[in-house]
């Protein structure tokens, strides 16, 4: 038997980050150049208006006078040696130097704030959710299929934030982190990345990686972290379903097929699709739900149910429909599949 190699120290493992609209060279970018902006448009003011100001040094205003004027007066400074004196340039102070005085010291002070308070605070925070991560949803692949799975998984009541995205795509982590997804750019085939999310400790995990190549790879890696967690797989190929479930899959999804069943059981009827995917969906009228058996319907029948309309249950290995004889009395353990109606929930 192989041996398991240990897992990646926190330290060298990828640290969870959130999507920002603009790059952070951008936006400081512009936050400086608001400010330069404003400081340059004091100086006109100031070169405009410098008969009426003052030097106590030599009596006379230059350029570079104003310059030293206006860099000391918007950061509040003032040493004296330059005031205004005229009843017009200390209007000129008081109602609008004044006002861009206050916008320069909160620009800067938000820049601050923004790049080194926040963002610390923002990486330590990320860095305990990543800590502390457990019971948690990981979705490797963002693609149609991972993204819809995440919106239903939402709908059905599972908190965002307890959801982990991983895409090499920044476009497509954009969009799960706007939900409120925590989201990890990188290879979901790689260890150091699955490691980096915790998988070990996951709840489930869901594999929709565009490509069966790729799936059955990320389910390789998968299940070589994290050996009881349960996976599900999305396979486009038939041949390559019985690989995905000797790769690690516990289950596997067949788009393609499940298309084709919708369009065959819509030849029998116009209202079959519909209703399928009415089974399918939180927001439909009607949803499969599965869940363990209850102390008290222990022994008792699956049409007894009240939970909802039994279909099916699971006891070990085996299924049994509701008109099959093992549904007359219901077992300890015994897993039940059942129609209930999202309106009275």
């Amino acid at each position: 038997m192989a041996r398991r190699r240990a897992p990646l120290p926190l330290s060298v493992r990828k640290p969870l980050r959130r999507a920002i609209d603009l790059p952070v060279w951008a936006d400081l970018g512009l936050r400086l150049g608001g400010a330069l902006a404003l400081v340059m448009f004091v100086v006109l003011i100031h070169w405009v208006d410098r008969e009426g100001l003052k030097d106590t040094h030599d009596g006379y205003v230059s350029f570079l006078d104003v310059f030293y004027f206006t860099m000391i007066s918007i950061t509040t400074t003032g040493f004296g040696d330059i005031a205004p004196v005229s009843d017009k340039s200390r209007l000129i102070e008081a109602v609008i130097v004044t006002p861009i005085r206050f916008a320069v010291i909160f620009i800067f002070v938000g820049t601050a704030y923004n790049y080194f308070i926040k963002h610390s605070w923002e990486s330590w925070r990320m860095k305990r959710i990543q800590e502390r991560l457990s019971d948690h949803v990981v979705v490797l692949g963002y693609g149609v299929s991972g993204s819809e799975a995440v919106r239903e998984l939402i709908e059905r009541g599972t908190d965002p934030a307890c959801i982990v995205v991983v895409d090499p795509s920044p476009a497509r982590l954009q969009q799960a982190e706007r939900i409120g997804c925590n989201v990890l750019e990188g290879d979901a085939t790689r260890d150091e990345t699955l490691a980096s999310v915790r998988i070990e400790r996951a709840r489930t995990i869901l594999v929709s990686a565009g490509r069966d190549d790729t799936t059955i790879l990320i389910l390789l890696t998968a299940r070589h972290l994290a050996p009881g967690v349960p996976i599900t797989a999305v396979i486009r190929a038939d041949d390559n379903e019985v690989l995905a479930v000797q790769a690690g899959a516990d289950n596997v999804i067949n788009p393609v097929r499940f298309t084709g069943l919708l369009l065959a059981g819509s030849a029998q009827g116009k209202h079959i699709a519909e209703y399928m995917s009415d089974l399918a969906s939180v927001s439909g009228r009607v949803q499969l739900v599965e869940r363990e058996v209850l102390p008290e319907e222990i022994g008792h029948s699956l049409d007894d149910i009240r939970t909802g309309k039994g279909v099916r249950i699971y006891r070990g290995q085996a299924a049994y429909g509701f008109w099959e004889p093992e549904t007359h009395a219901l077992q300890p353990g015994d897993v039940v599949v059942e129609v209930t109606s999202t309106q009275e929930r």
